[in-house]
């Protein structure tokens, strides 16, 4: 604590990104990045985008990118909005659509809340550290048993939601139906709007038509978000966006030009527009990485481990006859990185993102070897 802090930095308690080693060299499966390298038309657009141009600002409004994105998801070039990541876009979000409460803090909070905003227990942590740095009252909602989402959970007068589907960490998605009954729900009944954060929904939820980028011409208090950072290889590049209507995006950008209008810089615009051009190397590493993760799953599953079903490129996976931190603490000393979240209902599971099929044969031999430990 520094007595030049503010109240409002004393009572944060920021987000802890996974470890990025430097010191020996690992097999890393603990920050859900992509195991396969960016498109090779990625790489050569950003070498030649590098030129004399970077004395000038990029483009603020993102223009060119942003067609490419609306002509990819099938939606209009104005219900695109591009940020440096998709954390900034959901930062933005939580800035822009729910409501401050003086005095109030999440989580335990003794101010009166009528009207939280509403996500998961068990989610991507940065909810919470967005809600208690706009000052948002928010509650959060019990997974049940399965750690799934329970969709009438949220058919409740709220301040707004925040769902990412598939869910992180655990890997379960919500239907294109559930989702539906929810933010119907809460547009019919004034509740706010919805987030529904897209991050993982290229392994999975696309092939089964499940994506929400389908509701948004119904729903104007819907708003879908995505990042080029899992499945488009680029979590280097820091490039993020949102789909959604045209007054929600209004309501982005009077947030990020109150902060700086210049978010994404001229490299990581060329790179995005490269990626999108480039779809069918990207859905090619993608089944990769989809038949990869059933592979392991299955294989985990004959060795006794405790894994949830995933849409994603991860898997939540629990060793049996060790704690969490146990076995995060052994797959480390074999050379394996893992996410341990010392977290009520998940403490004794590993997040283990899905790496290449050579990545995963060491880590399927490491576990065996825990496993006759």
């Amino acid at each position: 604590m520094s007595v030049f802090w503010n109240s409002r930095t004393r009572n944060l308690d920021p987000y802890v990104p996974g470890e990025q080693p430097r010191d020996r060299r690992f097999i890393k499966l603990n920050t859900n990045e992509n195991p396969y390298p960016p498109s090779p038309l990625v790489i050569e657009t950003i070498r030649e985008a590098a030129g004399e141009e970077l004395r000038r600002y990029p483009d603020p409004e993102c223009t060119e990118l942003r067609e490419l994105i609306a002509r990819k998801y099938g939606v209009k070039e104005e219900q695109v909005f591009v940020g440096n990541g998709s954390d900034e876009v959901l930062a933005f979000s939580f800035g822009a659509f729910f409501e401050p409460l003086s005095g109030a803090a999440c989580p335990g909070s003794s101010a009166a809340v009528s009207r939280p905003v509403l996500f998961p227990d068990i989610t991507y942590s940065f909810y919470h550290i967005y809600a208690r740095l706009w000052g948002i009252p928010c509650h959060t909602v019990a997974l049940d048993d399965t750690f799934s989402v329970r969709a009438g959970d949220y058919r409740v007068p709220s301040g707004g939601l925040s769902l990412p589907n598939p869910n992180a960490p655990t890997g379960r998605a919500v239907s294109l139906a559930e989702l539906r009954s929810i933010i119907e729900y809460q547009y019919r009944e004034g509740g706010g709007v919805v987030i529904v954060d897209e991050a993982y929904r290229d392994f999975g939820l696309v092939q089964a038509g499940e994506s929400a980028v389908s509701l948004i011409d119904e729903y104007p208090n819907l708003l879908t978000v995505h990042t080029f950072s899992k499945s488009f290889s680029l979590a280097g590049l820091r490039v993020g966006f949102a789909i959604g209507s045209g007054e929600l995006l209004e309501g982005l950008r009077r947030i990020r030009d109150s902060f700086n209008s210049y978010t994404v810089d001229r490299l990581a615009l060329a790179g995005a527009a490269a990626a999108i051009a480039d779809s069918a190397y990207y859905e090619g590493i993608n089944r990769r990485v989809m038949a990869t993760r059933d592979r392991v799953s299955l294989a985990l599953t004959s060795l006794g481990f405790d894994l949830i079903p995933s849409l994603t490129n991860f898997i939540l996976v629990r060793v049996p006859g060790k704690s969490g931190a146990e076995a995060f603490k052994a797959l480390r000393e074999r050379g394996i990185l893992a996410r341990h979240f010392n977290q009520d209902r998940i403490q004794d599971f590993l997040r283990v993102s899905i790496g290449t099929d050579e990545e995963m044969d060491v880590f399927l031999t490491e576990c065996g070897g825990l496993i006759r430990e």
